[in-house]
């Protein structure tokens, strides 16, 4: 296992375990190696516990989406006609309308709403059951009536998508 260490002008130690698997130590610029050495050794255990827990949750993930930078313009724009045709006909039913639509290789999202109206998707969904693409466009469609995740903006959601529990939780296994 390697641990990468980045000294600054932090007052304590941190650890961070990434879900690629790398390990980040944090640490003050004037902490010595033995020091560091000492608490590396001291959470060993914790490191590891995280590592496994990460392994397990990547062989549960379902991939089925390409790199993005292997797929052709062809069927990148494909892509994009098919969440505009997708955020139409979700728009005309919600009542709200949209500005931009931006297809993105987001890392940490699958999609995102901003107060100027425009809307964000992770392209991985366009490979995924077309209910959980619904259900993503549907949820940043309910953000353009309320800019928050309240009551009122889940009973949006619940309105045109009933079943967005499961849904939020099965994208939980995909990239």
């Amino acid at each position: 296992m390697d641990i990468q260490v980045i000294k600054s002008k932090r007052k304590t130690i941190g650890l961070e375990v990434h879900i690629d698997g790398r390990v980040i130590l944090r640490a003050p610029t004037r902490i010595t190696n033995r020091e560091l050495n000492k608490f590396i050794d001291n959470h060993m255990s914790w490191i590891e516990s995280k590592l496994s827990l990460i392994e397990k949750k990547n062989a549960d993930i379902i991939s089925v989406a390409p790199p993005k930078e292997t797929i052709s313009q062809k069927e990148l724009d494909a892509i994009k006609e098919k969440f505009k045709i997708r955020v139409q006909y979700y728009c005309n039913i919600m009542g709200v309308s949209v500005n931009r639509i931006l297809i993105k290789d987001q890392k940490t999202r699958w999609g995102s709403c901003s107060s100027k109206g425009n809307v964000n998707f992770n392209y991985k969904l366009y490979y995924m059951p077309q209910a959980l693409m619904d259900y993503v466009i549907v949820h940043e469609l309910s953000h353009r009536k309320y800019m928050n995740h309240s009551d009122l903006f889940w009973n949006e959601v619940e309105k045109y998508c009933p079943e967005y529990r499961m849904y939020r939780k099965e994208l939980t296994k995909y990239l």
